[in-house]
């Protein structure tokens, strides 16, 4: 199986949503069956509003699909697994934030992410076979704490280095790593 065949990827960017110049906004134009949670217009912060977009995106698509998540991306995609019951052939989880700690300033407060209902983060199993991406140097997750979170949700866990957040901010466009990764979920 390749790329360009079964299954639809289907990005779930983080609360910044959708940036130009990410990894994932080019990885989806550059894959043929590739697709979006799209932007929310309302409730961008509210994680119930957030598994609502990403479970309504899944049901556009038929046959297996591998989701590609990045930082509060992974966090829509945990709380989805614990609340629906889809299929998911397989999911690339990079660089989670760890919502769970005081994330640095610009970022939501762990009251205002509680208020939104994403505390606690699940640390439940996934129903699915996942790899977690990590950095050593995160700013919005410690790496012994994703390595954690991949522990218990029974992820494999990738250590990518020095990567920072794995966004244009950090350095970051084109991530080819990324194509790697969930050729191993096929």
């Amino acid at each position: 199986m390749t790329l360009d065949t079964n299954p639809t990827i289907l990005m779930v960017p983080g609360l910044r949503d959708h940036v130009a110049q990410h990894w994932q906004t080019l990885l989806q134009d550059k894959l043929p069956k590739a697709a979006s949670v799209p932007p929310l217009e309302n409730d961008k912060l509210s994680c119930a509003a957030r598994v609502a977009a990403l479970d309504a995106a899944l049901a556009t698509i038929d046959g297996p699909v591998i989701l590609v998540a990045h930082s509060a991306g992974v966090m829509i995609t945990v709380h989805w697994a614990r609340r629906h019951k889809r299929k998911i052939h397989g999911a690339l989880l990079v660089t989670p934030a760890d919502l769970d700690t005081p994330l640095p300033a610009g970022y939501p407060s762990i009251d205002l992410l509680a208020r939104n209902g994403w505390l606690p983060a699940p640390r439940d199993p996934l129903p699915f076979r996942s790899i977690v991406g990590a950095s050593r140097n995160d700013p919005l997750a410690r790496f012994h704490r994703v390595s954690a979170m991949a522990q218990d949700w029974r992820s494999r866990l990738v250590d990518l280095g020095e990567v920072g957040h794995l966004n244009p901010t950090s350095g970051f466009g084109e991530w080819p790593m990324a194509e790697r990764l969930i050729r191993e979920l096929f």
